[in-house]
């Protein structure tokens, strides 16, 4: 029992000191987090834009940005399905992204049609006629096979009864 009290005393006093050395241990395996300094590279300016409309396959859409390397801002568009355009003004910095959305027009719903199935038809009537055969038996082109062994000759003779 002495014993067990003794084991029980070193192991308090050695967690409690924690390093030989009297430093407190790292958390966690003895892994140091990392002390990070957050830093931001300068952005590249650039400036760009496109439109795409294409009335025949009702398509509207664009995009239009430039950045002078420490702010972004810019604005795209698109037709939504609905009749609409979505238009979105955004700004980027370091504080974040910033994006205004508005809306040109009013939602049109095309009316809604009852279901009708598509008419069945039967089966077409054929329009040729019965095939004919184009298939004719060959004629043979050999003759009757010739024998290819000799008669039999008798070894023994008549039985004697």
């Amino acid at each position: 029992m002495c014993s067990k009290v003794l084991f029980a005393s070193f192991w308090l006093v050695a967690l409690a000191m924690g390093r030989p050395d009297g430093t407190p241990a790292p958390a966690g395996y003895g892994y140091e987090a990392p002390k990070h300094q957050l830093s931001y590279e300068k952005g590249m300016p650039f400036d760009f834009n496109y439109v795409v409309k294409d009335d025949y396959q009702n398509l509207d859409f664009g995009h239009k940005s430039n950045s002078d390397g420490k702010v972004v801002t810019g604005e795209y568009h698109v037709l939504l399905p609905d009749g609409r355009i979505q238009t979105v003004v955004y700004t980027a910095d370091y504080n974040g992204y910033r994006a205004e959305v508005t809306y040109q027009g009013e939602a049109k719903y095309p009316e809604a049609k009852p279901y009708a199935p598509a008419p069945s038809y039967g089966a077409p009537k054929p329009t040729y006629g019965a095939p004919e055969p184009t298939y004719k038996e060959p004629a043979p082109v050999y003759g009757a096979p010739a024998p290819t062994y000799e008669e039999p000759k008798a070894l023994y003779g008549a039985p004697d009864h």
